[in-house]
């Protein structure tokens, strides 16, 4: 995806991209590139691609998420979504986890080179950190990670009442049959689905919608032997 492509596509999103949003993005995609050499962040190895399936991609999800909230993003990697919904919303509080330091690292160093001043990243387990921070996070996002049973155990209980969680997905059809006992047991429903296909026909995507009803259990989240030797 070149950058008229990316361009023409945010527009159909309804997404303005400024000069100064460009030039984050084109920052945070060569520092991505370049550290991506010595430290495994990600498959992709080129430019076009990075704006395709990284940063397009991330922002498919921001028409649902209003600024001047709070956003936890849960296994975040090299920040996606949560270090690309942050640039197009400054105003948005996002916190970025992962348990992998080495991920954390680049996030520091990237985060210092945008002079993005809205996220905080966080080095731990997401189970531990979500028992600690329970209802605290009007959002919460998480791309490819886990199994939509396990995620939505793991960051729920973080989610304010009436907060969403969206998870972003593949074809979820089967992920989403499966995961029906955990959100009654969790107190989500779907609001909302949306199937679509990345441009150039680079790979179906589903974006699942949550809303959190009630209070979650203290009895979750398990620890994640437990969670992973037997889902909900």
């Amino acid at each position: 995806m070149n950058l008229d492509q990316f361009k023409t596509e945010l527009k159909k999103l309804n997404i303005k991209l400024s000069p100064y949003q460009l030039e984050q993005l084109n920052i945070y995609c060569d520092f991505l590139l370049e550290y991506n050499k010595h430290t495994n962040l990600t498959a992709i190895k080129n430019k076009n691609d990075v704006f395709l399936k990284h940063f397009f991609d991330c922002l498919t999800i921001l028409p649902l998420i209003e600024n001047n909230k709070t956003l936890l993003d849960i296994g975040t990697g090299a920040g996606f979504p949560g270090l690309v919904l942050a640039i197009f919303m400054p105003n948005l509080k996002v916190t970025l986890l992962d348990s992998n330091n080495k991920k954390i690292n680049f996030l520091s160093q990237c985060l210092q080179k945008l002079n993005i001043t809205n996220v905080k990243l966080i080095n731990e387990r997401a189970e531990k950190y979500t028992k600690d921070n329970r209802e605290q996070y009007d959002y919460i996002t998480s791309r490819a990670v886990a199994n939509l049973s396990i995620l939505l155990e793991l960051g729920v209980p973080a989610l304010k009442i009436n907060g969403h969680f969206i998870a972003m997905k593949g074809n979820a059809n089967e992920e989403l049959e499966q995961a029906k006992t955990a959100m009654q047991k969790l107190n989500v429903k779907l609001e909302t689905i949306k199937n679509f296909n990345l441009p150039n026909n680079e790979g179906q995507r589903t974006i699942l919608n949550f809303i959190k009803m009630a209070p979650t259990s203290l009895t979750y989240p398990r620890s994640y032997d437990k969670i992973k030797k037997k889902n909900l």
